[in-house]
């Protein structure tokens, strides 16, 4: 049974944020104290990601436990009142996510999921290093010099062709 009434669980409820939530605050303050720069909630993008770094090609979104349904966490625990609700809304929630970054990767975005209970003191360092040296890796990934030798043709690239009348 739970131990409020309906109208105090609905205030407690609709306070809950979607935006600027703590864990995101840290992942934020975060990347741009690494210098990396980045934009909040695209608009134009599938889901609306936390954040979108462009220059990266990648989006973070960072997921509260409960509400996306960390499966193994120890802070996702379905409610035992009206447990039916919860189970379809938190199911539909990981179902959405799935497609919305399988839209986000035929798009050519790499997408990072950082979850609340990675970002618990005991492993946040850790865990925004691992961040940074993601990003850092896609970067050097997708802009590494792809360097084709030309074909041998016996002489210098500079050199006119025989039969060229300059």
């Amino acid at each position: 049974m739970d131990k409020m009434t309906a109208e105090q669980r609905h205030r407690c409820m609709a306070a809950i944020r979607s935006r600027d939530t703590r864990p995101e605050m840290v992942v934020r303050r975060y990347l741009h104290a690494c210098g990396f720069r980045y934009r909040l909630n695209h608009p134009g993008l599938p889901g609306h990601p936390d954040i979108v770094l462009r220059k990266y090609r990648t989006v973070i979104f960072v997921n509260g436990c409960f509400w996306h349904g960390h499966e193994g966490c120890r802070h996702f625990r379905l409610p035992k009142t009206n447990t039916g609700f919860w189970r379809a809304k938190i199911e539909r929630n990981k179902a959405r996510d799935k497609a919305e970054q399988a839209q986000l990767a035929t798009m050519g975005w790499h997408c990072i999921t950082v979850w609340e209970c990675q970002l618990k003191s005991g492993c946040r360092a850790a865990t925004l290093a691992s961040l940074a040296f993601t990003l850092n890796r896609i970067f050097l990934e997708d802009h590494t010099i792809r360097y084709a030798a030309p074909e041998e043709s016996g002489g210098m690239a500079a050199e006119p062709e025989p039969g060229d009348s300059r």
